[in-house]
């Protein structure tokens, strides 16, 4: 079920004039005129910090409203939380069969799904699944550790030079800076990966580009440009803000779920 454009937001806007609230939306994607965060040493943007993102997009990248749990004991607590979308033009273009897929991943989100089992979670899954992402950075190096599966990314601020040899969850990446935002271009994936518990999806001719822009000192904006002509008839993006989480103590803690869920993925040897 997809929510009209005009019907997005309209119970928030309804609410707010209730409430006396004026509503001013932001231009999407552009920082503060003379915005200047605080810099390393080398002049670029300090990005160092635990951050996190706020919104529904680990459900489905495209707005959608809530819905009941697919598992019926699990109540409210297991229902669909609505959201309005994060990618930009509200629809990932697929190609005809590509989306016959998708459908398909849907349908067997419980059993399908890769975050499940507890996989990897791929890029640019990683950034919205719900748990917080550490960034460290040197003069040649940013590294992301993610709270989710212990996954982590080591990114060289350099061109590519030669294809990565196999295929992975997490890709190949390789940054760059464009004024003061990071550009992570990543490729060599496998098609193991969804983009959301949705069941969109990619193959393994996927290649996503990152831009992390600062625009506050605690928001950055993210944008992620998708390319697969296997699965989708165009390069399509998503954009969300990047909240810096600031509690005095805040750091990434364990998360390796692979126990949690054994009895899912071995049980059925247990029994034999």
């Amino acid at each position: 079920m997809r929510i009209p454009k005009q019907l997005v937001g309209a119970g928030c806007a309804l609410a707010a004039v209730g409430l006396g609230i004026v509503l001013v939306q932001p231009t999407a994607g552009q920082a503060p005129a003379g915005y200047k965060g605080p810099r390393l040493a080398n002049g670029k943007p300090d990005l160092n910090g635990v951050w996190q993102t706020i919104n529904a997009a680990n459900w489905d990248l495209e707005p959608h409203p809530g819905a009941p749990s697919p598992v019926l004991a699990f109540g409210a607590a297991g229902a669909v939380q609505p959201g309005l979308g994060v990618v930009v033009g509200n629809e990932i273009p697929y190609l005809p069969a590509a989306r016959a897929k998708k459908e398909e991943n849907a349908r067997n989100w419980l059993t399908a799904d890769p975050e499940v089992k507890c996989y990897l979670p791929g890029v640019p899954r990683a950034t919205y699944i719900g748990h917080p992402f550490q960034i460290l950075q040197s003069n040649d190096f940013v590294l992301i550790g993610y709270q989710y599966a212990s996954a982590s990314r080591s990114i060289p601020l350099r061109p590519r030079t030669e294809e990565a040899p196999v295929n992975t969850w997490m890709g190949d990446s390789v940054g760059r800076w464009d004024g003061d935002t990071l550009v992570v271009d990543s490729e060599s994936f496998n098609d193991e990966t969804w983009f959301d518990r949705a069941g969109n999806y990619h193959s393994d001719a996927l290649r996503v580009t990152e831009r992390y822009t600062p625009v506050d000192s605690n928001i950055i904006q993210y944008e992620a440009t998708i390319e697969d002509p296997k699965v989708f008839s165009r390069p399509w993006m998503i954009r969300m803000p990047i909240y810096r989480r600031v509690e005095p103590n805040i750091q990434l803690l364990e998360f390796k779920c692979v126990e949690y869920v054994e009895e899912l993925m071995y049980g059925h040897l247990k029994k034999r």
